[in-house]
């Protein structure tokens, strides 16, 4: 009788889920140049507060956790726009990513008080961002061999990118659910962003869901700095080592 009742209920709320209509995430530019700055904000306050602080001021550490997960969703949701594949516009992001990763990577290790020549483990977050990119690609083409790639690549790579594997799932539920928004890909973005605890050890990073499906009712105009993050990131990290070495003793 018990487990009846278990599968009516089971039943009515499958049925209930899938007749909810699961909003498409359509955000002007000028937000999406919001988050981008909001975004790299965040991002320079948790790094002052690791580098200098070691992670003492916990407010700036809880803000930082909502940067990662911001820029793997302006990737993903680029990634989502229609005609990427023709306008070639994967590669372009990739070829981008891995040059400036690799201007990036020499402040990125000093800074991390690793050895330069062995101390690239794990790599920056712009190689993360390049290797959730290469694997929707090859989820993007399709066949056997891409979708083989393509998990091959996060399986392996997903060892060697900063906050690992969570991130490239979170990338990935991102892509998947701005793609063709149902049940199964608003399940796996909740789930890929909780998972995220497990590298930041708190929850904050569940704030950019939010934040994220409140951003297409808002239309910010902000006007387009083209690249602006590319030449960002190993910038800011140039001037962190920069005062680390002339000003703080």
């Amino acid at each position: 009788m018990a487990l009846t009742v278990l599968q009516l209920f089971t039943n009515y709320g499958l049925s209930l889920m899938k007749n909810i209509k699961f909003p498409r995430i359509d955000v002007s530019d000028g937000t999406i140049e919001a988050l981008k700055w909001t975004a790299m904000i965040l991002m320079v306050l948790a790094h002052i507060n690791k580098y200098y602080f070691l992670d003492r001021l916990s407010v700036l550490y809880e803000l930082g956790r909502l940067s990662m997960p911001l820029f793997g969703f302006i990737l993903a949701y680029n990634l989502a726009r229609p005609g990427i594949i023709q306008s070639g516009g994967y590669m372009r992001i990739i070829r981008r990513l891995a040059v400036f990763g690799l201007i990036a990577s020499p402040f990125y290790i000093i800074l991390g008080g690793r050895n330069i020549a062995f101390g690239f483990w794990p790599l920056n977050i712009m190689f993360m961002l390049l290797l959730a990119a290469a694997i929707i690609s090859f989820i993007e083409k399709g066949g056997i061999l891409s979708i083989f790639l393509a998990g091959l690549l996060f399986l392996v790579g997903g060892a060697f990118v900063e906050y690992w594997w969570f991130a490239l799932a979170f990338c990935l539920a991102a892509w998947w659910y701005c793609k063709s928004p149902g049940l199964l890909p608003f399940a796996f973005l909740i789930v890929s962003t909780a998972l995220l605890y497990i590298i930041n050890g708190n929850f904050w990073a569940m704030a950019v869901l939010p934040i994220v499906f409140a951003s297409q009712y808002i239309d910010f105009k902000i006007p387009r700095f083209r690249h602006v993050f590319y030449y960002f990131y190993p910038a800011h990290l140039a001037v962190l080592w920069a005062l680390s070495v002339f000003f703080v003793k």
